[in-house]
């Protein structure tokens, strides 16, 4: 086995298995961390943690590490009716990465990579306003809250032991594998349904998932990422029409567009239950990531067509 190695967690999810996989492809000594067994190619090397993040024994597979990216988190809270979500959010997402940070940091790990969201900033943007490294936070549910907290407690372990912390905030992430509002947005296009979004001129930023995997991996080396916290978007904002229209030319559909004014849709959505999804349809999140193209000289590889098209192939 290598003698240094990146160590990845959360290795099965769809930014984790992405991230081993460029990895390999460039070359690099990857360790693929999961809670249970999966399958991998014979280039990955594997290996399992039992328990939650938690309460899982990290210092086996930490041994030779130089850094670790940690993609693991709990996204979503087992049970719909939860008392108190913020603490099973809490548990996993800043319990379970103290204790990943603490072991790495006696295991001699340089560099801990943290990937944390945009909702940490909050949920949405006005005109003209997108969000920086330097606005205060102002997360809006349990998982934002939970990832704001996780920030804090590994930097101040960072501060403790001299672990070297980045903190990488991506918004929307879509690419191959991609689920939730994605995934159904392009189902609906390619079966050719019309949708109601042709009046609704909002700007979101997104990310490809080749692009962020492209900057967690220059995050793992590069000496001015240390102690840095990092927003990143491809660099180019879209509308929720805009964005249709890209994932059609990707799957070469006529899109069939009708306006609906906004308030007219947000009432709507409201008496079907469906609020959260209709804000995020209606409302911009713009992010400037400014920050990490001057600091590291990162620019994305991938441009919005690009990752369009990988995105719904991978669908498909």
């Amino acid at each position: 086995m290598p003698s240094e190695r990146i160590l990845v967690t959360g290795a099965s999810g769809f930014i984790g298995r992405a991230v081993v996989e460029e990895g390999v492809r460039r070359g690099l000594a990857m360790l693929a961390v999961t809670r249970a067994a999966t399958s991998w190619p014979a280039t990955v090397s594997a290996a399992t943690v039992h328990g939650g993040l938690n309460d899982g024994d990290w210092a086996p597979v930490l041994v030779g590490a130089s850094a670790v990216i940690h993609c693991a988190a709990r996204l979503d809270v087992i049970h719909k009716s939860s008392a108190n979500p913020l603490t099973e959010f809490r548990c996993t997402n800043v319990t379970g990465s103290v204790r990943l940070a603490e072991q790495a940091a006696a295991a001699g790990v340089r560099r801990f990579v943290l990937v944390s969201s945009i909702k940490v900033n909050g949920e949405s943007t006005l005109p003209g306003r997108p969000f920086t490294e330097e606005d205060l936070p102002s997360p809006a549910d349990p998982y934002g809250l939970s990832k704001l907290d996780a920030e804090k407690a590994v930097l101040r372990v960072a501060a403790r032991t001299g672990l070297e912390v980045v903190v990488v905030r991506p918004p929307l992430v879509y690419g191959p594998g991609v689920k939730g509002n994605f995934a159904f947005l392009a189902k609906w296009i390619r079966r050719g349904w019309p949708l109601p979004f042709s009046a609704l001129h909002n700007q979101r930023s997104l990310i490809a998932l080749g692009n962020l995997v492209d900057l967690l991996l220059l995050c793992t080396r590069h000496l001015a990422a240390r102690g840095e916290t990092f927003l990143a978007a491809d660099g180019k904002d879209v509308s929720i029409a805009e964005l249709c229209r890209g994932i059609g030319a990707a799957v070469d559909r006529p899109v069939r567009l009708f306006p609906v004014p906004t308030k007219v849709f947000e009432s709507v959505a409201k008496l079907a239950g469906r609020q959260a999804i209709a804000k995020s349809l209606c409302s911009s999140l713009q992010v400037d990531a400014s920050k990490v193209r001057a600091r590291l000289g990162w620019s994305p590889p991938l441009g919005l067509d690009e990752g369009l098209r990988l995105a719904v192939e991978g669908a498909r």
